[in-house]
């Protein structure tokens, strides 16, 4: 009897379901979408009414500009810790320099919580974002996660006014314990289809310090006191109206340290570093959007900008346009379009680039700098790097006394030896970088204790490059003299030319003239003579 009931209210609930389900159809498909909308915005307010129970929702993305949610960050850190407790379903990562596992919930995955008595649930889910593809009619498919609590609406007043305030508290506290400073780079177009943010990274783990950076010890205090002010001077900036950012412009010859500096002064201030990639970004657009997705202390890095795109010197060549030759300018609009068709054809612009720099844009952000690098600072264009937007300027040259012996203190563990002064005049009259100086001073075998031999070959290289250099200007000089020669040779050739030419010239002239005021004269009398004798005839 009872296996008879089962079997009725089965196949009620299953008579049921398919009826609902043939209606559900018939509404998809026959109501008009306006009023689906309308009769959907209903029946969910009324099911309102009837649950008891509230959700509230933070996502990862913002919905203006798709700027990520520093809450969900947070939030997420802070249920980090809880979930390896409560969630069934959790997945694990390496956590900071690579010791430990970190557990974090899973997707779709279900946590408990509790608070003053309030008990509550929290839910990661996901859900499809647009976002601007790398194609201009086509829009990529990307997927954002976010957040859902659950708590019955009794508790409404305890959850919007102590729990969210101190769950983003205890995150961003976590936050700050177990920080990591990353080193993030710009994704290509190319990597715009499986990337869901316009940056990714990797951990910044760079061993470069101020103390073992080869520089004049007084033009590295300079530098250390200007970023201690900078990262202490928040209320001096908002005092005096200015964006709260600072820019820097390395230049000199390659391999004088300039990316060792800029790792010197992110581990200084503890910043993260956003190496900005101009020739992977598509339009000014684009470039506004990797500046709003940059966090406060961080180092924004543009390196070799006299290589990126062809946004150098624009300006000065057209003031100069007149004293450059058609020839020479030809050559550079062939050099520009090679350089573009390098660039994948980006958009990115001169205008675009200095309102990135101090523009409207660039105040959205706090605690930042931004460094240039260039190996020929003649080649920027003076808008550029003029004062304002790269307000330090930094000479990084070749290798001096001061600069080799904090190599060898670095190297070799040496404060002093006997032929530090074998090496001093030489590195003083000699150009070699301290790249190449470490490189000499570096043991070439595991069993290379012995610093005499790092330090000979550090003097033979440096003799050898005395040399180089002495031979080299012989040869500027005999050919500059030769040059001279022929010029002397060419100039002179011309004026004979032009001497024999003028005097060719003028007694041309003369004969000419001669000739032809003779034959006139001859002319003259003939006419005299043929005149008096008709004269004579008509006396006769």
């Amino acid at each position: 009897m009872k296996m008879l009931r089962m079997a009725d209210i089965w196949t009620e609930v299953g008579s049921s379901i398919a009826s609902i389900m043939f209606l559900y159809t018939m509404f998809q498909r026959y109501f008009p979408h306006r009023l689906r909308v309308y009769i959907t915005k209903y029946v969910n307010r009324i099911l309102g009414y009837t649950d008891p129970y509230m959700e509230i929702s933070i996502y990862e993305f913002t919905e203006n500009l798709n700027q990520r949610n520093g809450a969900y960050t947070a939030i997420q850190t802070y249920l980090s810790s809880k979930s390896s407790k409560n969630a069934k379903r959790l997945k694990a990562q390496i956590g900071i320099n690579n010791k430990k596992l970190v557990l974090s919930m899973e997707d779709n995955e279900v946590m408990t919580d509790e608070f003053q008595g309030a008990k509550l649930r929290w839910y990661i889910s996901r859900t499809p974002r647009q976002t601007q593809s790398s194609s201009s009619y086509r829009a990529a498919s990307d997927e954002s996660r976010y957040l859902t609590l659950k708590f019955h609406q009794r508790y409404r007043d305890i959850v919007t006014g102590l729990y969210l305030n101190h769950v983003l508290e205890k995150g961003k506290a976590k936050l700050m314990r177990n920080r990591q400073r990353k080193l993030y780079t710009n994704n290509s177009r190319d990597d715009f289809w499986c990337k869901r943010a316009l940056w990714s990274h990797v951990a910044f783990d760079h061993p470069a310090t101020f103390d073992n950076l080869a520089m004049d010890p007084m033009k590295k205090k300079e530098i250390i006191d200007d970023l201690i002010t900078f990262s202490k001077a928040r209320d001096y900036y908002a005092r005096v109206g200015k964006a709260w950012k600072r820019g820097y412009l390395l230049y000199g010859p390659p391999g004088t340290g300039k990316s060792t500096m800029i790792a010197a002064m992110a581990n200084f201030l503890s910043y993260d570093v956003y190496d900005l990639e101009l020739t992977a970004v598509r339009s000014n657009g684009e470039l506004q959007k990797l500046l709003l997705e940059t966090t406060n202390k961080s180092i924004i890095v543009i390196e070799d900008m006299d290589c990126s795109l062809s946004l150098t010197g624009r300006r000065k060549n057209k003031k100069d346009k007149e004293e450059d030759t058609e020839e020479k300018d030809k050559e550079e609009d062939q050099t520009r379009v090679e350089e573009n068709r390098s660039s994948y054809d980006s958009k990115v612009t001169l205008s675009g680039l200095l309102n990135f720099i101090d523009g409207l844009w660039s105040s959205c952000r706090g605690e930042r700098l931004i460094v240039f690098t260039t190996n020929y600072i003649e080649k920027l264009d003076p808008a550029l790097i003029r004062r304002g937007r790269m307000d330090k300027h930094i000479e990084l040259s070749y290798c001096d006394f001061e600069g080799f012996k904090i190599l060898a203190k670095n190297y070799l563990n040496l404060d002093s030896h006997h032929l530090f002064e074998n090496i001093r005049p030489l590195i003083n009259e000699t150009q070699m970088t301290p790249a190449d100086v470490a490189e000499n001073l570096m043991p070439k075998t595991i069993n290379e204790d012995d610093s005499d031999i790092c330090l000979k070959n550090l003097i033979q290289a440096l003799e050898k490059r005395k040399e180089d250099t002495r031979l080299k200007n012989e040869e500027r000089a005999k050919v500059n003299k030769l040059s001279s020669k022929d010029g002397e040779a060419i100039e002179g050739d011309s004026l004979t030319k032009d001497g024999e030419a003028n005097e060719g010239d003028s007694l041309t002239k003369d004969g000419v003239a001669n000739e032809g005021d003779s034959s006139t004269k001859g002319e003259t009398n003939q006419e005299d003579e043929s005149t008096g004798s008709n004269d004579k005839d008509t006396r006769n």
